[in-house]
């Protein structure tokens, strides 16, 4: 049973489709009433949904199965009333929601919803009655005119709304008149003159019609004519006079006119027009009075009905004429300036005026005549020049001048302007002078001195680092305390304004202000540099900005700077100041800086400067180096005052005193001169401590037995120093012929001990005291104790060939040992020396420098003839001494010199108290 009512309900759903197209309805199943209705908007409505009885017997369909929708809403079923199986309807309260289209849909076995039916519905309102009906007729040529009539419609509608405009004559009913894109007015051309028209308008539309209220009027009252063309200004014999002429576009037969004239100067947007009453009759020309001399007009004119019915028309065409000339009607405003020569009682006075306005000028100016006259009882006639520019330049002495200027043109001139000179300013000044921008212009204003003043000059320029500042100025009335600047006054330009107040016996200090039309930020900003950078401080600079860059008044500066990466410090700088010291800095650190300028306006930033702070501070550097350098010297200082104080015992150390041996006494010695001592019987001639090295001390006795065993013990213990020292020493009568004197010097191959030891050559005084009081025997040997190299005849022992044997002892002073055996006591030899009391002069070894030794034999060891010769000669000097001693000197290390050559030898030497002699 449940599948064959399933097929019913699919073979029910495919007939629905079949006859359906399109996504329509289903017309054979139902239809909806009423069809596509047109409602009021805002009433009630209901729509029925009826089911055709064919379609209720496929299948189990009833009217509760029915959806109404509107467009694709479903309208709520508590609007929904089904009357019966087949009818169902809904009710809407409210029209103005509702929408096109309105369905009724049937849900079959309660599952598909399928389209039954659908209508358009359509919302509207009906049409309003037109309102303020009015009509026009405008002339279009000499001969034809259109009525034009219009309306207000009303409301919209939501509908198609059909308007007519009707008239009818008493008697006659005149076609339609259908407006054409519009629903407000409509043109026809039906238009007679002189007959009454009555006309009205009609609305109509679907849900209904209105008439707008009739009008009733004479065409010819409500027309509007054509300009009057063809317009002609001449002027006319009087300066103040012009004349107007023009035709007219309509007939006279239809009606008159009068007309309404309006002119304004040439250089005016501001009309005037010449009064109404003057021009109400029907013409064709016009004289305007009234007008200024040689000034240029503009005219229009237009017409209406002389009854005053009807419109205006359009104004004609402009048209403009010139007045005649006439007499200017002020002199120009005089004004001077004062140049000063060398001496201020000479003066260059340069006279400006200015060109007459076109309305006071009242033509064309051909010359100026300038009158100078001075106020003086001794002043000559006054002076007049013709000049044809605006200013004159005269020399003068200094005082008080009048000055009149006159301007002419071709009917005559105009009356003089008059302008006083003084001497000097010494009328009371403007006070409280101020100018600031208002309205656009720049305001200047002050307050009056006192009552007295006649009139006042403004001068002013443009403040320019690149050009001069061209003057220019203006006159007010003396009852003035300000006016706008009468010029090109242009903004971001700075302006310096002077006021001076003149009276009529003289003429006040002028005062001056500065002022902008219009600030702008600066166009750059300063650039900033380092003066002096020290360790925590830096003293920057700048330059002011230049006053084309200014764009206003500066305000204030902004010092920007910071270390990298650390935070940007700001600090305000009065605009007066060039230089600014930044404090409180961390030294050796790297900063930057800008600088920002301010004006009204806002800032602009520098271009970024970098420094970097010392690291030492201002006289730290000064307090270290100049303690150091002054330890330094005082160090110096006394290191110098020791060594001074000390120079004896540095020299010894260091410099040693190395006698000269070419200078030595030996040298001087002759033997027949004996040295002599002055021996002092209260002074010690050695006293102890001054020997320092004794190398040989050998003394030869006749008689041994003479001596007590105490004196033999001392002469013993000599010659035990003798052989002890043998070894060490070097020189004379201490070197062994074995033993090369020249290998002591710095060539043996021996120790460092021994060479020093046998390369010293020591000199000594070696004076031994008698036995118990007795006077000895002995010889007195002098020596120096010097690091002087051996002379010849002991650093050369080739030289000796004669050998030590061949000579006796007794022909030898100094006597070198042969023998190897240094304790063989007959090896030695000594040498005596004659004993005598007074002591040796010095002044007897003078002889001993004249002394020449020729033979070249003295230098060896042997006791040849020639040495025996010297020898006996030497003794012959020193036996004539009137001191009766003689000295025996050995010959061995003198060497013979030849003519041309100095004896060298070892000069022998006294030892003083306190050290060596030098030589």
């Amino acid at each position: 049973m449940s599948s064959g009512r399933s097929w019913v309900i699919n073979a029910l759903y495919i007939l629905l489709s079949i006859f359906s197209f399109g996504g329509g309805l289903v017309q054979s199943c139902g239809y909806i009433i009423p069809e596509s209705p047109v409602l009021t908007r805002g009433s009630s409505f209901t729509a029925l949904c009826i089911l055709n009885e064919s379609c209720l017997d496929l299948g189990n369909i009833h009217a509760n199965q029915i959806i109404w929708r509107i467009k694709s809403s479903v309208v709520p079923k508590e609007q929904y009333h089904v009357i019966n199986r087949t009818v169902s309807s809904v009710t809407f309260n409210d029209t103005s929601i509702l929408a096109t289209p309105l369905t009724c849909n049937i849900l079959a076995d309660g599952q598909i919803e399928q389209n039954i039916y659908g209508i358009a519905v359509t919302v509207g309102l009906p049409p309003e009655k037109p309102e303020n009906l009015s009509c026009i007729v405008n002339q279009m040529s000499k001969s034809k005119f259109i009525m034009t009539c219009t309306w207000n419609p009303g409301r919209d509608t939501f509908l198609a709304t059909d308007f007519r405009l009707k008239s009818q004559w008493p008697q006659e009913t005149l076609p339609d008149c259908m407006p054409q894109g519009v629903n407000n007015s409509c043109n026809t051309s039906n238009v007679q003159f002189f007959v009454n028209l009555e006309v009205w308008v009609e609305a109509k539309n679907a849900l209904g019609k209105a008439e707008s209220e009739p009008i009733d009027f004479d065409p010819v009252d409500i027309v509007k004519p054509l300009p009057p063309h063809n317009l002609i200004v001449s002027s006319e014999d009087l300066p103040t006079v012009l004349k107007l002429s023009w035709d007219n576009q309509i007939e006279t037969f239809e009606m008159e006119l009068k007309f309404n004239i309006r002119y304004r100067m040439s250089d005016s947007p501001d009309w005037m027009e010449v009064p109404p009453e003057d021009t109400e009759s029907h013409r064709t020309s016009f004289t305007v009075q009234s007008l200024k001399p040689y000034t240029k007009y503009v005219f229009s004119l237009r017409c209406m009905k002389k009854d005053g019915m009807g419109f205006w028309s359009d104004w004609s065409k402009e048209k403009s004429g010139v007045t005649s000339e006439a007499k200017p009607s002020k002199g120009p405003a005089l004004w001077r300036k004062i140049d000063m020569f060398h001496s201020p009682n000479f003066w260059a006075v340069h006279l400006i005026w200015k060109k007459l306005d076109p309305s006071e000028a009242n033509g064309i100016i051909l010359r100026y005549e300038v009158t100078v006259r001075a106020r003086s009882r001794l002043s000559p006639s006054p002076a007049t020049y013709n000049v044809n520019s605006t200013n004159l330049t005269l020399n003068l002495t200094n005082g008080t001048y009048e000055v009149t200027v006159t301007a002419h043109n071709k009917i005559g001139g105009s009356p003089p302007s008059f302008l006083l000179i003084p001497a000097s300013n010494s009328k009371a000044p403007v006070k409280d002078l101020k100018a600031f921008p208002k309205d656009g212009k720049l305001w200047v204003e002050w307050k009056v001195p006192n009552n007295n003043v006649v009139k006042y000059v403004i001068e002013w320029c443009v403040v320019s680092d690149s050009s001069d500042c061209t003057t220019e100025w203006q006159q007010e009335l003396g009852t003035s305390q300000g006016t706008f600047l009468k010029g090109n006054i242009k903004p971001f330009k700075c302006y310096l304004i002077t006021v001076h107040p003149l009276y009529n016996n003289g003429q006040g200090n002028g005062q001056s202000t500065k002022a902008y039309l219009q600030q702008s930020m600066p166009a750059k900003g300063p650039t900033v540099q380092t003066k002096k950078v020290g360790k925590a401080e830096a003293v920057l600079t700048w330059k002011p900005l230049r006053v084309d860059e200014q764009n206003g008044f500066i305000r204030y500066y902004t010092i920007l700077y910071r270390t990298i990466g650390g935070n940007e410090t700001a600090v305000n700088v009065d605009p007066s100041k060039t230089d600014y010291t930044l404090s409180s800095l961390s030294s050796d650190t790297l900063y930057m800086v800008k600088m920002k300028a301010y004006t009204d306006e806002g800032g602009t930033s520098g271009p970024e400067f970098t420094f970097t702070t010392q690291r030492f501070g201002k006289g730290e550097i000064e307090a270290i180096v100049v303690p150091v350098c002054l330890a330094f010297l005082l160090t110096i200082l006394l290191g110098v005052l020791f060594c001074f104080n000390k120079r004896d015992l540095i020299k010894k150390h260091i410099w040693p005193n190395v006698p000269d041996p070419s200078k030595s006494n030996i040298a001087q010695w002759s033997p027949q001169t004996p040295t002599k001592h002055n021996f002092s019987s209260k002074d010690q001639i050695y006293p102890e401590g001054s020997f320092t090295d004794v190398s040989v001390v050998e003394i030869e006795a006749d008689d041994k037995k003479s001596f007590s065993d105490q004196d033999l013990k001392h002469f013993n213990l000599l010659k035990k120093e003798k052989s002890t020292s043998e070894g060490h020493s070097s020189g004379i009568g201490g070197s062994s012929c074995m033993s090369s004197p020249r290998q002591s010097v710095s060539d043996s191959d021996e120790s460092e001990t021994a060479q020093n030891t046998s390369s010293t050559v020591q000199y000594s005084t070696v004076i031994l005291n008698g036995y118990r009081d007795q006077i000895p025997s002995v010889q007195v040997f002098s020596r120096s104790e010097s690091t002087q190299p051996l002379l010849d005849s002991e650093e050369k022992p080739e030289d000796n060939s004669g050998g030590c044997d061949s000579a006796t002892p007794r022909q030898q002073y100094f006597k070198q040992n042969c023998s190897q055996d240094e304790t063989n006591t007959d090896g030695s030899h000594f040498e005596r020396a004659k004993q005598v009391t007074p002591p040796i002069n010095e002044e007897d070894l003078v002889g001993l420098a004249q002394l020449q030794i020729s033979d070249h034999s003295l230098q060896q060891c042997g006791s040849g003839p020639e040495q025996n010769k010297h020898e006996s000669a030497l003794s012959d000097v020193l036996s004539s001494s009137t001191e009766g001693q003689i000295l025996r000197l050995e010959t061995m290390g003198i060497n013979t010199a030849t003519v041309d050559e100095i004896p060298k030898s070892y000069m022998p030497q006294t030892v003083r108290q306190g050290g060596y002699m030098p030589q």
